[in-house]
Formats: structure tokens, sequence, C-alpha cells
């Protein structure tokens, strides 16, 4: 691999070492957020606003908490300081605090206030530059997180068709929605066998009767959603998934794959849509659908739209999204494009739509996964680094994984614990989750993948118990 500039990556890179306050290596170098975990959790569920943030998400032996960020960086509250991949589990496509989207925001707030609850200019604004990117887009409305875009987009497909049950796929995640949030990463043991997947709740609380409104499918297995469009198509109302699944690992769809949902949706009167909450914007304007050059119906995103505000969408075609306009379909809520959310998403479009922007952001990402692919095969870990430019995961196995069963069949979940954990120590962030995405952003530059490889290589060495001290 040819670095610009020339020479060989340093195997340890000072500019990355724990912090200025010279903390060692080890337990100490995390006091402080031990320390504010175990006051927390006296008042905060599991010490933590989310379960992914704390134990149930993999922070072992305890989350951290940060204080700090700036670009590609961010700062615990001990003062070491992290190269940033976990970008806010996405959301941050310009990286940490990014000046023209905060300070879009400050106007906002000094010309409108925070919520007027009342139509304002700048939800023209960004439904004008939305509708003029997503190919699928010819209406949209607003939400504040992805979960509440599914269920209208769910809502959307059932009244326009007439029918109630929802084609999905297992290892997909759209949400918290009851009606939805079913095999997202199910036991093997409880999922059902692999020609007739059971729907399995995403959590308890969740009446098992909305598993008879699911027909569930296999990624990238073209028999299997013959089969359910055989047995159940006069009954599906939409099939849903994610164009580019990104919640267990990033599986890419195979060629001809979504032109094949698409075909087989239309040719049934199924409502095809695409969760693009975590492709949407990042792996470009059009996200997924435009990426792929397949449209679907519908389609919802959030995320990378506002660089870190929380805000979402649903879009599609006019007669799909008029059921809203008539009242058949109900969608209102008190926050709902606030004036925060929309400065935010104008300002993102627009560094978004710089010339070139997507292509060095492509640029830097895949200088990235080559190195770290590199650095595996030094250490000889296998590694399967899988995804779409500045969205994809690094999954420890010599098997390219198609579907969620692959996945959690062939990764090895102990060498990544200690992967992730040689590479925080050493200054990276991602996600402990070993199905979570690595997310780049518009901040990282060479000088970022240069160092992010040196402590790879040496992260790998730890997984084969080899470590550089």
């Amino acid at each position: 691999m040819a670095w610009v500039g020339g020479g060989t990556l340093p195997t340890r890179v000072r500019s990355h070492e724990p912090s200025s306050k010279g903390v060692p290596m080890g337990e100490d170098r995390y006091q402080r957020s031990r320390e504010l975990w175990e006051r927390s959790a006296h008042t905060l569920v599991g010490g933590v606003g989310g379960n992914m943030r704390g134990l149930v998400g993999g922070w072992r032996p305890h989350p951290l908490f940060f204080q700090d960020g700036a670009g590609p960086h961010v700062w615990d509250v001990d003062g070491n300081r992290y190269i940033d991949y976990n970008a806010a589990y996405g959301p941050l496509i310009l990286g940490q605090k990014p000046r023209a989207v905060v300070e879009a925001v400050q106007r906002a707030l000094d010309e409108f206030g925070p919520l007027l609850g009342a139509s304002h200019r700048l939800e023209i604004e960004a439904s004008e530059r939305l509708c003029q990117h997503v190919p699928c887009f010819e209406r949209v409305r607003y939400g504040n997180s992805g979960s509440e875009v599914v269920m209208a987009a769910l809502r959307l497909a059932r009244v326009y068709t007439g029918r109630d049950k929802i084609l999905r796929f297992e290892g997909h995640y759209h949400g918290q929605s009851d009606t939805i949030n079913f095999s997202t990463k199910p036991p093997l043991d409880q999922a059902g066998p692999p020609d007739c997947p059971v729907p399995v709740p995403g959590t308890g609380g969740i009446p098992r009767v909305l598993a008879s409104e699911l027909v569930l499918c296999h990624w990238n297995q073209r028999a299997s959603v013959e089969a359910a469009l055989a047995a159940h198509g006069h009954e599906i109302a939409a099939l849903i998934c994610e164009p580019l699944p990104a919640n267990c690992g990033v599986l890419v769809p195979e060629p001809g794959f979504l032109q094949f949902l698409r075909e087989a949706t239309a040719a049934r009167g199924i409502v095809l849509i695409f969760d693009e909450i975590k492709s949407g914007f990042r792996i470009g304007l059009g996200g997924a659908q435009a990426y792929y050059g397949v449209t679907p119906d519908l389609a919802v995103v959030s995320k990378a739209m506002a660089a870190g505000f929380p805000v979402a969408a649903v879009g599609g075609r006019k007669d799909l999204m008029d059921l809203i306009l008539t009242g058949r379909v109900g969608q209102s809520a008190t926050f709902h494009s606030n004036c925060i959310a929309m400065a935010a998403c104008v300002a993102t479009m627009r560094e978004l739509e710089r010339p070139g922007f997507y292509a060095e952001l492509f640029r830097v990402s895949e200088l990235l996964q080559c190195g770290l692919r590199e650095a595996a095969a030094e250490a000889g870990v296998p590694v399967d680094v899988q995804g779409v430019g500045p969205l994809f995961s690094v999954l420890l196995t010599s098997h390219r994984p198609r579907d969620y069963r692959e996945v959690i069949r062939s990764v090895a979940l102990d060498q990544h614990a200690r992967f992730w954990r040689a590479m925080l120590d050493r200054g990276v962030l991602f996600h402990p989750e070993p199905l979570q995405s690595w997310y780049v952003s518009a901040a990282h530059g060479e000088p970022e993948v240069k160092d992010t490889v040196a402590m790879a290589r040496e992260a790998f060495g730890a997984v084969e118990g080899r470590d550089t001290p």
C-alpha cells in the first residue's frame, strides 16, 4: 500500500500516547471514569443514559465518560485522547463540533429561539435540499429519531395497501417501536431453523402477538424472500430493509439483490422501504439508493443529515406521503422540525454539497480499510473489513459473512474484545460491540489513518499474544 509522503508507519505514535498527564497503560488511566460511573449508578439506570453506552453494550470493566471533542478526536474525563471512529453511532460525519453547523444553530437560536411550535422557513430550506438529493423523496415529513420515522413509514404502507404484514430481515435494526423491534440480534437457539426463521422480540415487554404481523427472511438470500412472498405476498404491506445493513456488521448487498427486491415488491404491490438511518448522507448525498441505483417507494433518514443534532425524516412518493395530508395517517409531535434541528440540517447539507466532499471521504476511508487489512495480515489475524467508504465493519473472522447467522457463527468474539481493548488503550475509539460499525468523518485525514494503522499493528499483535509494551 502506498502512503502519501512515503516512509513506513511508526510502531508507536507519540501524538496519541495516553495523554499529556502521562497516564500509564492499565486501569488507572480510566480512574475518573470509574468514579463517575459508580456515582451515576445511584441515580441513573446502569450508570448510563442508554444500554449501548454501558456494560450491556460491551464497555468493560466499566463505561467511559467523555468531556470534549474536536474534529477527529474525543477526550475522556481522565484526559485520554482518542481518534474517534464511533462518531456518536454515525451522526458525526463532519467530526466533533463542526464549526459551520454549531454556528448555524447558534444563529437560529438567536433568531427563532429553540422552538416556535409553528411553521418556519428553515423547514422549507431543509426539505428542498432533501428532495433534491434523495432519489425517492418527492415529499418529506420530520421526526426526532429513527424509531419515529420508521413507525410513520410502516403506517403509510399499511394504509396505502390495506394490508398488515411487514417483511423484514434478521439482523437489520429499525428502531424501538414494538411492531418492528424483532430479530435484530436474536439468539440462534431461539431464532428457528434456517428455512423457517422465527421472529424474536428485541426486548422484554413486547407482546409476542405482534410477531404474527411479521414475515422474516435472510439477507442476501433470494430463495428466502421468494418463499416468503409466495406464501404471504398477498398479505404483505411493506418490505423494509437496511440497503446497507450496518447493525450486524456492514453486510454489503450482493450484486443484483436490491434490484431483485425492487422488482419483486413492485410486482406484488408491496411498498419497498429503505431504512437509511445509517447509510443516508454518509455514503453520498443520495444514500445507498443512489449508490446502488435502486429507488424505493419510501425511505427514512437520520444521523448524518444533521451532523449530531437530533432529527430524522420519512420521505417518498407523493401519492404515499399525501396520506398524511388527507389525514388517513397521523404524523405530528411537539418537537418535529424544530428550529435547532432544521438549522443543523441545512448547515450540514451545505457542507456535504461541497465539490469533492465524498470523493475525499471515500479516499481516506479506503486508505484506512486497506491499512487495517494489512495490519491484520502482518499479525496473522483473520479479518473481514467490509462496507462502503466511510461506513464499514471490522470483523475478526476468516469467512466473509453474507447474512446475520453467518456473522454470529463466524466472528471471534473473544479476539474482538481483546482487539478493542488494545486499541482503546492506544487511543483509538470505536464501539466495543463486535457487530457495530466504524465511521470515518470529514475531519479524519491521512495523519489519523497512519496513526490508527500503527496502533492496529500493535493491537492485532495483542490479539495473538504478541503485545508490544
